[in-house]
C-alpha cells in the first residue's frame, strides 16, 4: 500500500487478479438479484452487503498493518463515497436484466465520462485524439443499447447510469490521490459507503438465506481484495500502462456468465464490447504518450 519500485510485470499480474475479483462480484450480484439463490434480493441490499463486508475486511487489514492516519478531507470523501455507492448499486441492478458482458462493457464508459467532466471540474484540455476515442466508445454503447430493436433494455440504461456516476467518482478520486494514503482512502470510503448503504437498505431489507449470506460475504471480501490488488498494481507501474489491462474484467465476466448462467454473447454484444474497448485503449494510449512528454 506504499510506493514501490517499478515492476511492470508484477503490476500486470496484480491488475489481472483485480479484474478477476471484480467480475466475480458482479456475477455474485447477478445470482443474488435473480432467482439463482432463492428469492431475488433488492440491489440496495446487495450493495449493502458489498460495503459492509468490504469494510470489515479492510478494517482487519488496517488492524494488522496499522497505517499512520493523516487528516482526511471528509466532505470530499463523503461525496466520493455517495457516488461510489450509487454506481455500484446501479451496476448490481443492471446485471439482473442483461448479460454480464454487456453490463461490464457499458461500465467501461466511466473513463469517457471522467474525461468529459475533467474539462469543467479539473480544467483539463482534451485534444482531437481523445475526443475521437471517446466518440468511438460511445458508438459501442449505442450498439449495446440496441436502439433498432424497438425497445431499449432497462438494464442497459442502468449500466449506462452506473458508468456516468462512476465517471464522477474518478474525478473525485483524482482529487484525493496523492493527498492521503491508499489504505486510509479505502477505509474511509468503505466506512462512509457502509453508512449510506445501511440507511438505504432499511426500506427494502429481506432476510437472506444461508447461500445468499455467503454470497454477500464473498462480494464484500472479493471487492476488498480487488481494491487492494488494484492499488498495488498502480503503485508498481504508471496508470496509463496498467489501465488497459483492466479490460480483463470483460473477459472474466463473459467466462463467469457462461459457466454459471450458460449465457453466450451474441454478435451485437461482441461488436459493441469490442468498439468500447477499442475506444478505451486508444484513450489510455493517448494518456500514456501525453504523460511521457510532460515534464517530470
Amino acid at each position: 500500500m506504499t510506493p514501490r519500485a517499478p515492476n511492470p510485470p508484477m503490476a500486470v499480474a496484480l491488475m489481472i487478479f483485480a479484474t478477476a475479483f471484480i467480475a466475480a462480484t458482479t456475477v455474485l450480484a447477478k445470482a443474488l438479484g435473480t432467482e439463482s439463490l432463492s428469492a431475488p434480493l433488492h440491489p440496495l441490499q446487495i450493495s449493502h452487503g458489498r460495503f459492509m463486508f468490504a469494510f470489515l475486511g479492510i478494517c482487519t487489514m488496517a488492524a494488522v498493518l496499522r497505517p499512520p492516519v493523516r487528516t482526511a478531507n471528509l466532505p470530499l470523501h463523503a461525496v466520493r463515497s455517495l457516488f461510489g455507492w450509487g454506481g455500484v448499486t446501479l451496476m448490481f441492478a443492471s446485471v439482473a436484466f442483461i448479460p454480464l458482458s454487456d453490463a461490464t462493457a457499458i461500465s467501461f464508459l466511466n473513463p469517457v465520462f471522467a474525461m468529459v467532466l475533467a474539462i469543467p471540474l479539473l480544467g483539463e484540455r482534451v485534444g482531437p485524439v481523445r475526443w475521437s476515442a471517446a466518440a468511438l466508445a460511445l458508438v459501442g454503447a449505442v450498439i449495446l443499447l440496441r436502439p433498432g430493436s424497438g425497445v431499449i433494455q432497462p438494464g442497459a440504461l442502468l449500466a449506462l447510469g452506473a458508468a456516468a456516476i462512476m465517471g464522477v467518482e474518478i474525478i473525485l478520486i483524482k482529487r484525493l490521490s496523492g493527498r492521503e494514503r491508499p489504505l486510509q482512502i479505502l477505509l474511509i470510503n468503505n466506512a462512509i459507503g457502509f453508512c449510506i448503504a445501511s440507511l438505504a437498505v432499511v426500506w427494502v431489507w429481506a432476510p437472506p438465506t444461508a447461500p445468499q449470506w455467503a454470497a454477500l460475504v464473498a462480494i464484500g471480501l472479493l471487492m476488498a481484495c480487488a481494491q487492494t490488488f488494484f492499488i498495488n498494481a498502480m503503485a508498481r507501474a504508471e496508470a496509463s500502462f496498467v489501465a488497459p489491462f483492466s479490460y480483463g474484467t470483460l473477459l472474466f465476466a463473459t467466462l463467469y456468465d457462461f459457466a454459471l448462467f450458460d449465457v453466450v454473447p451474441d454478435g451485437i454484444s461482441t461488436l459493441g464490447a469490442m468498439v468500447i474497448v477499442s475506444g478505451g485503449v486508444v484513450l489510455a494510449a493517448r494518456d500514456r504518450r501525453r504523460a511521457a512528454v510532460l515534464p517530470k
